[in-house]
């Protein structure tokens, strides 16, 4: 059946005839739990339409720029970061020059990604791309045992400027983009533009991409507002 003409049951019905009860719960929990549950079916429906959406993006721009990298095993072109892949996901990591340590926040975000490293590599090409000289993304990749994660130094700034992951003034933002070759051409498919958060909230994407929010975020005291991971506690 066509998924864009099957009917589905609705996220209420689902949530009402849910099996799950718990030890000594009240009538009173299980009922906002429900109403909970519904609207968990429906944000789950409501990202896989978002899904939908994005992978129906028409073609995006042609990849044309002087992009030269260097990575563990020698200079790159932007060409070569696909190896035998189709599509390529690159992270911007905050960790230029400048910097004596990494953002802590983006190292927080590289820790599960280099854990799944190796599961992305079997479809898609995945590479970590910061200012700093090759060798300090090594020693750092090396420190947090980042085995599977590929890195590279961006030689001349050229794609941290294209991509946003540099801004015009010189600071670093992280930037997370995808890109598709098809039929001999490289274009950019898509990038995380969310930067601005809603009253109250840090900037961030959707979904967040950090198993660490996503997990605060089941708890009854949330992520809050004042708290950031640290490179060492």
């Amino acid at each position: 059946m066509d998924a864009k003409t099957e009917t589905l049951t609705p996220a209420a019905e689902l949530a009402a005839r849910g099996p799950v009860r718990f030890p000594n719960e009240s009538a009173e929990y299980r009922a906002a739990r429900t109403a909970l549950l519904e609207e968990e079916y429906e944000l789950r429906r409501h990202l896989a339409r978002v899904a939908a959406l994005r992978r129906g993006l028409p073609p995006g721009g042609e990849v044309k720029g002087d992009y030269r990298f260097m990575g563990e095993a020698g200079a790159r072109d932007f060409a070569g970061l696909f190896g035998d892949k189709d599509t390529l996901i690159l992270y911007s990591f905050m960790f230029g020059p400048q910097r004596e340590r990494p953002c802590p926040m983006c190292t927080n975000l590289l820790g599960p990604l280099a854990a799944n490293a190796q599961d992305l590599e079997q479809k898609v090409a995945l590479g970590v791309v910061a200012r700093s000289p090759v060798e300090r993304l090594i020693a750092f990749k090396q420190e947090r045992g980042w085995q599977g994660l590929k890195v590279y130094q961006d030689l001349n700034d050229a794609y941290s400027t294209d991509y946003h992951g540099l801004l015009p003034e010189g600071s670093e933002i992280p930037a997370i983009n995808v890109f598709t070759r098809r039929d001999g051409t490289i274009r950019h498919f898509w990038s995380g533009e969310m930067t601005e958060g809603d009253p109250g909230q840090d900037p961030r994407g959707a979904p967040d991409p950090a198993p660490l929010w996503n997990f605060l975020d089941m708890t009854p005291e949330g992520r809050g507002a004042d708290w950031y991971p640290k490179l060492t506690y």
